[in-house]
């Protein structure tokens, strides 16, 4: 991997750039030739990428990403993996922030994110964000709908979404809208201080019509069967999962039941400069 000069030291660092979503976006700073740090569990893992450095930080390490994080002015927050602490995690790891000097957030959270969300790991995005403002950070917050890629994965194997889901709509995004969104605000970050950015698919779906659109892709029948919330609860007892866990896979399905998932924005258009990706051409170039 490549170090950056004393003239090209990096001010912006990547979270998660093992992942799907960070990893995306140091790819794109890289091609605009930002030098960046990779903070990253395992460095060894992290892309090798021209004028990126791969530091360890795990959230909760605040003596690691404060060490991690000095002479860094912009960082790009994911969220931490799911678990029953994670809120602890990002808080920890905003303070470890604010203590190294950091100016200015740029945190990927979700769609409709409130105390009281129907989704409940909504409301962990919530009280980060709430936790950034009293850190007293710049920020900025890009409120991310369902991943369109994560669709196909509600299928059962017998080509069936169960879940109580009604009738309501969601509005499926694309790890490429979002990472293209976020490399444009992390390109010029001054431009967006305090913007808080809906990002959505252009097209908000039900569920029935999402299977329509997976048995067209995929190639196989594809439908969708609403459940009772006590169904649901019920079906997913037998995995054996934490409490909060299962709360959170009931409610991605009652979260689009009430409305808070519907709704089509034009931040990525806007910020990106292109339309946002259909499901449809989600689904077909994942195939690829």
């Amino acid at each position: 991997m490549s170090e950056p000069s004393t003239q090209t030291l990096p001010t912006i660092a990547v979270t998660g750039a093992t992942g799907r979503l960070g990893g995306r976006v140091a790819r794109r700073l890289a091609a605009r030739g930002a030098p960046q740090k990779l903070l990253v569990r395992s460095p060894e893992r992290a892309p090798r990428l021209p004028g990126a450095v791969a530091v360890r930080g795990e959230y909760a390490d605040r003596e690691a990403v404060r060490e991690a994080l000095t002479g860094i002015h912009t960082v790009f927050m994911v969220s931490a993996s799911e678990s029953g602490d994670r809120l602890a995690r990002h808080q920890a790891f905003v303070d470890a922030a604010a203590e190294a000097g950091v100016r200015h957030l740029v945190y990927v959270s979700f769609y409709g994110a409130a105390p009281d969300a129907t989704f409940t790991l909504a409301r962990d995005h919530f009280h980060t964000e709430q936790h950034i403002r009293a850190a007293g950070l710049a920020y900025t917050f890009l409120r991310d709908n369902f991943y369109a890629e994560f669709v196909p994965d509600l299928v059962g194997e017998d080509g069936v979404i169960r879940g109580p889901a009604g009738q309501g709509r969601a509005a499926f995004v694309a790890h490429d809208d979002i990472a293209d969104a976020a490399a444009a605000v992390l390109s010029g970050p001054q431009d967006h201080v305090g913007a808080t950015y809906d990002l959505t698919g252009p097209e908000s779906l039900t569920l029935d019509e999402a299977a329509a659109i997976l048995s067209e892709e995929l190639g196989r029948a594809v439908t969708y069967r609403p459940e009772t919330v006590e169904e649901a609860y019920g079906s997913r007892a037998t995995y054996g999962a934490p409490p909060w866990q299962v709360d959170a896979w009931v409610s991605t399905y009652t979260a689009i039941a009430s409305g808070e998932l519907d709704g089509v924005g034009d931040a990525v258009p806007r910020l990106t400069g292109h339309p946002a990706t259909p499901l449809a051409r989600v689904v077909r170039d994942a195939g690829r």
